[in-house]
Parts: C-alpha cells; structure tokens; sequence
C-alpha cells in the first residue's frame, strides 16, 4: 500500500519552487529550476499512478489510508521512509547533474592545454 508517498516530495517541491521564486537572482547558479523539474516530474507522475490504482480520490479525505483511522500510522511510516528515500534520491540525481559537468570541464581544459603548449610549429 503505497499511498502516500509523493507528499514527501511534493512538500518539498513546493518549498524550493517559493525559494526559487522568491531569491531567484540571488541563488540562480544553485539551478534550483533543475531540482524543481526533478520534484515535479516525480509527484506528478506519482500521483497519476496512485490515482490509476485506485488510492487517491476526488473525494475527502483524498487518500484511500485515511479512511481507515488504524492506516494512518502506516501512511506517515511510508512518507517519511519511502517519500524521504525518493526525496533523497532526487536530490542526489540534481547533486551528480551540477558535478559531471564541471569534473568534465577540469578534466578536459588542462588536456587542451597540454596540447597548446607541447604542439611544435
């Protein structure tokens, strides 16, 4: 019963997306729309397919688990470990997409370099 798991990240969306729109000019090389992409692609698809399978609802309390008054200990368990995993994760994903670019870029440039400086003309 995974019905809960995209809040994690959706909360957590929704607090980088005001970050990104409130201090935009501030912390623009942090490439906070990458990481908002990342989020909102996950919960969006997330939630179709928790929608598909029958789990949320268009009628409160929204969430199938909170029907029942004994799941909803079940749902928190799952936020904090299955969303907090796939949080995780997503940042991680954002992490490795602003490192390769530069570790490529220290590699390369001294290689270029090298060749500029041996080549005998």
């Amino acid at each position: 019963m995974n019905v809960a798991c995209f809040i994690t990240p959706m909360i957590v969306a929704i607090i980088t997306t005001i970050i990104q729109k409130t201090f935009s000019k501030k912390i623009e090389r942090l490439k906070l729309s990458i990481l908002n992409m990342l989020l909102w692609g996950g919960v969006v698809l997330l939630a179709v397919e928790h929608v598909w399978h029958g789990e949320v609802v268009p009628w409160p309390p929204f969430l199938t688990a909170m029907a029942n008054p004994s799941e909803i200990q079940i749902m928190l368990h799952e936020m904090m470990l299955t969303g907090g995993l796939m949080t995780t994760t997503v940042f991680a994903v954002w992490g490795l997409i602003l490192t390769i670019p530069r570790l490529i870029t220290r590699i390369t440039i001294p290689t270029s370099e090298f060749k500029r400086t041996t080549t005998h003309t």
